[in-house]
C-alpha cells in the first residue's frame, strides 16, 4: 500500500490540480514512480512540474493551467519571452506540500461557480525571495521572506507576486478541528510573530527533509506539522506543549547553522546565541545540556572545523594560523584541546597520519520511534 491509498476524499482534487499539468506535455510531470530512501524504504510520493520543458510560446499558458482549480492568473503577456514555472509537491496524505518557483505574475481567487471541482482548503505560503502582496475581505497584506501568510482558497482574494521561490502547505478544512480554528482565525493575513518565524523554520526544515522521509513515516510527519501549526497560531500552554518535539529539533537545527555560520568570531557566546534563537537562558541550557553546554559544544565544532583543514593537502598554512583563525590564541591550548578531543594532536594529522573524525555509534537512531529520529540524527551531526 502507498501514500496514495490515504488521501482522503478532500485531498484528491488538490493532487489532480498539480497533475492537470501534465495533460499537455509528458515530459514535464511524468507519473511519479515508487523511489527507495537510503534505508531501502519507499520515498513520499513527489510530483514535479517545469514549464521549460514546454515550447517558450506555450509557457505561461501551461502553468495558469497548473492552477486553474485553485486560482486565476493574470491574462497573457508576451509569450514570445516564455516564463519561469517550477513546482515540485509532495503528497503528504492528509496534507500537501510545495515548492514554487514562478516568474511574476497576477492572481485571484477562482469564483465558487465557476469551479470544476470543490476547493476549499488553506494555502500557507512561506516566500524563500520575492514578496506577495493580497487583498481579501478584511482588506490588504503583504509579506516578504520568512513571513507565513494564509490564505482561503474558498473566499475572494486577489492580488501579485514578485519573482519569487516559495514554500506551500495545503490544509483541507476538514483535517483536524484545532488546526481549522487556528487557520480561522488567521486566515488572509501574515504571521509575523515570533511563533509564526518558528513556523517559518519549520516549513524550510521540512523541504530539506522530505526527499528523505520515508511513506511509513507519514502519520508521524502529519501529526507533527499539524501540531505546529496550532502551537504557533494558537499558542495556548497545551498546543505549545504537544509540539515541543518539532519545536526543539527546529530550534536545534537553526543553532546549530548559527553556530556553524560564527565558528571564526571571537564574540560569539551563549550570550548571543540565546539572542539569536529568542530562547531563555534555561532554554538554551536544557537544549546543549547533552553537548556538555553552548562553548563546549561551540568548541567542538570548531576543532572539527580545524580537523577539516589540516588534513586538507591544499591547505598549507601553518598549524597556528589555522587555530587563530578559531579562535585559539595560543598554539600549546588548542594542541591539548584538539588531543583531548579526537586522542591525537594536530601535527599527526598535518602529517597524513591520521585523517578520518571519528563517528558516533548509529544504532540508537535505527531503534528510536520514527517521531524521535530527526532529532537523534542531528545531535550525531553536532558531534
Amino acid at each position: 500500500m502507498n501514500a496514495h491509498d490515504h488521501i482522503a476524499p478532500s485531498d484528491v482534487s488538490l493532487d489532480r490540480n498539480f497533475a492537470h499539468a501534465a495533460a499537455g506535455s509528458a515530459i514535464n510531470c511524468p507519473p511519479p514512480q515508487p523511489k527507495r530512501t537510503s534505508s531501502g524504504a519507499f520515498s513520499i510520493p513527489a510530483f514535479k512540474f517545469d514549464t521549460s520543458g514546454v515550447p517558450i510560446d506555450h509557457q505561461y499558458e501551461s502553468w495558469r493551467n497548473s492552477f486553474s482549480s485553485m486560482l486565476e492568473l493574470g491574462e497573457c503577456r508576451d509569450t514570445s519571452r516564455g516564463f519561469e514555472g517550477k513546482q515540485t509537491v509532495w503528497d503528504l496524505g492528509s496534507l500537501a506540500f510545495s515548492r514554487i518557483r514562478t516568474s511574476a505574475l497576477e492572481f485571484a481567487s477562482v469564483p465558487g461557480h465557476t469551479r470544476r471541482e470543490t476547493l476549499d482548503h488553506w494555502a500557507l505560503t512561506l516566500p524563500l525571495d520575492g514578496s506577495i502582496s493580497t487583498e481579501g475581505p478584511a482588506g490588504g497584506f503583504q509579506g516578504g521572506a520568512g513571513i507565513v501568510q494564509v490564505h482561503s482558497l474558498g473566499r475572494w482574494f486577489e492580488g501579485s507576486v514578485t519573482d519569487s521561490d516559495m514554500l506551500v502547505l495545503f490544509v483541507p478544512r476538514d483535517s483536524d478541528p484545532e488546526v481549522a480554528r487556528a487557520l480561522s482565525a488567521a486566515e488572509f493575513s501574515s504571521v509575523d510573530t515570533a511563533m509564526g518565524r518558528l513556523l517559518s523554520d519549520y516549513f524550510i526544515g521540512l523541504a530539506k527533509r522530505l526527499p528523505a522521509v520515508e511513506a511509513d513515516n507519514l502519520p508521524e510527519l502529519v501529526g507533527a506539522t499539524q501540531a505546529m501549526i496550532r502551537a504557533c497560531l494558537l499558542p495556548s500552554p497545551g498546543n505549545i506543549e504537544e509540539a515541543q518535539a518539532p519545536i526543539a529539533r527546529v530550534l536545534l537545527e537553526k543553532a546549530r547553522h548559527i553556530v556553524q555560520s560564527r565558528l571564526f568570531d571571537p564574540s560569539f557566546n551563549a550570550k548571543v546565541l540565546r539572542r539569536d534563537l529568542a530562547i531563555s537562558r534555561t532554554g538554551l541550557y536544557r537544549m546543549f545540556e547533552p553537548f556538555g553546554g553552548v562553548m563546549h559544544y561551540l568548541q567542538h565544532q570548531r576543532l572539527l572545523d580545524a580537523h577539516a583543514a589540516l588534513a586538507d593537502p591544499n591547505d598549507k598554512r601553518r598549524i597556528i594560523e589555522i587555530a587563530e583563525q578559531r579562535c585559539f590564541s595560543d598554539g600549546a591550548e588548542f594542541s591539548r584541546a584538539f588531543k583531548r578531543e579526537f586522542g591525537y594532536t594536530p601535527s599527526e594529522v598535518r602529517a597524513g597520519r591520521k585523517s578520518g573524525v571519528p563517528s558516533r555509534p548509529a544504532g540508537e537512531i535505527a531503534t528510536a520511534a520514527p517521531e524521535e529520529r530527526l532529532g537523534l540524527l542531528l545531535r550525531k551531526l553536532h558531534g
